[in-house]
């Protein structure tokens, strides 16, 4: 394979080697959540409140959004996931703000030397539907984040009818982030 111009290629490759594997500029995280529904609202999702008959079960706040766009962060930068970070057994964690955590993890990410190009992130919920909350969440996020709202991406999808999420019983999130190291 012939290798293309810098001028004309997609990512810029820093070209020292480690082991020998290749140390790029850029790197990719993927997270994921799901927390089951219970009866009573609001629902919380990306550091909002959301009119909802509904809440979601878990330690913390159990912020599934929140909770996917930490675990791609701190994957992308290769430190410990949201569970190692904050666990479920420790009583500091129990109804924590989830967006304490994404920030603790942002600043980790920051520390190691990175930083966030963008973030793009679903959320598969039969209900609510998300449209309307859309902005709103995106705003969040980025405010949470230290980002313009440019660099934060979030859809919805619902689940059609079918599985857990299609008959009301989870919500979950995933996230896929772009990190950059600092000059």
């Amino acid at each position: 394979m012939v290798p293309l111009p810098r001028a004309l290629s997609p990512v810029v490759h820093d070209v020292r080697h480690q082991r020998g594997a290749p140390i790029t500029t850029l790197r990719i995280g993927l997270g994921e959540d799901t927390h089951r529904l219970a009866p009573g609202g609001p629902l919380r999702l990306g550091g909002i409140d959301i009119p909802h008959d509904q809440h979601l079960l878990g330690h913390s706040d159990a912020d599934v959004l929140l909770h996917a766009v930490t675990d791609a962060l701190l994957g992308a930068a290769c430190l410990p996931d949201i569970g190692q970070l904050f666990p479920n057994t420790d009583p500091a964690n129990k109804d924590r703000d989830s967006a304490e955590m994404l920030r603790s993890a942002c600043d980790r990410v920051e520390s190691a030397g990175w930083k966030i190009v963008n973030l793009d992130c679903v959320v598969l919920a039969q209900e609510p539907r998300l449209g309307p909350y859309k902005e709103s969440l995106r705003t969040r996020l980025a405010e949470i984040l230290s980002l313009g709202v440019g660099q934060v991406n979030v859809k919805g999808k619902t689940g059609e009818g079918v599985g857990p999420i299609g008959e009301k019983q989870i919500i979950q999130a995933r996230c896929v982030v772009l990190l950059e190291k600092r000059a």
